[in-house]
């Protein structure tokens, strides 16, 4: 059997082992599902929604802003959150349909 010529993209996986340690994370991967749904939230309905501690929903937030995943606007007293990477809702849909053991 002849040997297959297998170059590998270096630069691709490390991105989207980034991408995937970012939102690895059950409430990470929820706020992704949520802001794929909704153009934007704010911080108090992503509360709200997930039934978490505000401080701990911040420093997700915060955490997937900073790594380009979101972002984030200001209106008056309330942030609001967007996907920025809108591709980053292929990983929920490929793990929704994903016939895994677990």
């Amino acid at each position: 059997m002849a040997a297959v010529a297998y170059k590998i993209n270096k630069e691709k996986l490390e991105k989207a082992a980034f991408i995937l340690k970012t939102v690895a994370h059950p409430t990470r991967l929820a706020i992704v599902d949520l802001l794929s749904m909704q153009e934007r939230l704010s911080v108090n309905e992503i509360c709200t929604i997930l039934e978490c501690e505000q401080s701990l929903l911040s420093h997700h937030l915060i955490n997937m802003k900073l790594k380009g995943i979101l972002r984030s606007e200001k209106d008056g007293l309330n942030v609001f959150y967007s996907l920025k990477e809108r591709d980053v809702t292929k990983l929920i849909e490929c793990i929704e349909n994903c016939n895994c053991n677990f």
